[in-house]
């Protein structure tokens, strides 16, 4: 049974590449780096529960396992190539694999993102992927090139994906209906509005995009860049720590999307922009000169870039609220093993 879950996979994923020459069905692949570049590899692990909630549908589980890898080599400004899947299930669940393997497949048609081989397992709902992309040599963006003086900026929006999430487990499985209720003492439900917003956080959370072609615009004019997927002030800070820096943002100017702001006060939505993670957004870097001509480059990606503060001497990262003052801080982010 395993091996015909594994045919089903490569099946359903298959792309073709010239650089692939020997993919999915011996003891090991076979891959061509192309001359002049360098390889970037990245690696994620998914565990129902944690990274994802028990009942989401294996098309996004698919689709999410593959984007969180991918934002990762956006964050490095390479180009993506080929991954590696493992996946563990607690039984050979064809519809379930059928499911999974469409989705995964979706979002790596869209990169031309082959994969190349993996393996799978009896167990707890797991997949971990590994990604290789490409990268010309000394241009990788990295977290250590942040100076004093740079502004600070993010892609897209923040805190959607936290907002998905609380929504999400409102939900009373019981009678199958939501007991959310907006945090807004000012919202007015209109027919069809908040349904459209909840379903906006909701895709937001199990489909995020990764930003790989804001990385590779990045490549030439960022000093440092991560991703956003364990919360802003988390992934931002090891940027201050790579680089031996300090970063200060401005709470007012953090980016947030309409459907977030209509179904949560602005301190909820604060946080989850803050300390939420898992929306995938790239925050990076750049001299105030070049400030300008990158957000008119992510604009035309569709994307787009906020300022939302600068770097500072010092260490760590502190947030500053409407009137100036630094903002108490009681959560950083996600951290697999905190208490």
């Amino acid at each position: 049974m395993e091996f015909s879950l594994i045919d089903r996979i490569r099946k359903l994923t298959e792309q073709g590449r010239d650089d692939v020459r020997l993919g999915i069905g011996d003891d090991a692949a076979l891959l061509a780096v192309p001359a002049g570049q360098e390889l970037a590899v990245a690696i994620d692990t998914m565990v129902e529960g944690v990274h994802f909630p028990s009942g989401t549908s294996a098309a996004d589980i698919g689709w999410k396992a593959l984007a969180v890898n991918l934002s990762d080599l956006a964050a490095m400004g390479a180009t993506p190539a080929w991954a590696l899947l493992a996946l563990s299930l607690p039984s050979a669940d064809v519809a379930f694999v059928d499911g999974f393997a469409s989705g995964f497949a979706q979002l790596a048609q869209a990169y031309r993102l082959a994969l190349v081989g993996g393996d799978t397992t009896r167990g707890t709902l797991t997949i971990s992927v590994a990604v290789h992309g490409f990268v010309p040599p000394g241009r990788a963006l990295t977290r250590a090139g942040a100076q004093v003086g740079d502004a600070v900026l993010v892609t897209g929006t923040l805190g959607d994906a936290a907002g998905g999430l609380r929504m999400h487990f409102a939900r009373d499985p019981s009678r199958g209906e939501s007991t959310y209720r907006p945090s807004r003492p000012d919202h007015s439900k209109k027919e069809g509005h908040e349904d459209a917003h909840m379903a906006y956080l909701a895709e937001r959370l199990n489909r995020p995009v990764p930003r790989v072609d804001a990385g590779l615009a990045l490549r030439e004019r960022a000093s440092a860049c991560i991703d956003v997927s364990d919360g802003l002030l988390a992934d931002l800070g090891h940027v201050c720590t790579s680089s031996r820096v300090g970063a200060q943002i401005e709470a007012a100017l953090l980016p947030r999307s309409p459907a977030l702001l209509d179904l949560f006060d602005d301190a909820t939505s604060c946080e989850f922009a803050l300390s939420g993670g898992d929306d995938y957004e790239l925050c990076f870097t750049v001299p105030p000169q070049h400030v300008a001509a990158v957000q008119a480059d992510l604009a035309r990606l569709g994307c787009g870039a906020t300022r939302i503060g600068r770097i500072v001497e010092g260490e760590g990262v502190t947030v500053r609220d409407r009137d100036g003052y630094p903002l108490a801080r009681d959560r950083q982010g996600w951290d697999h093993f905190s208490a």
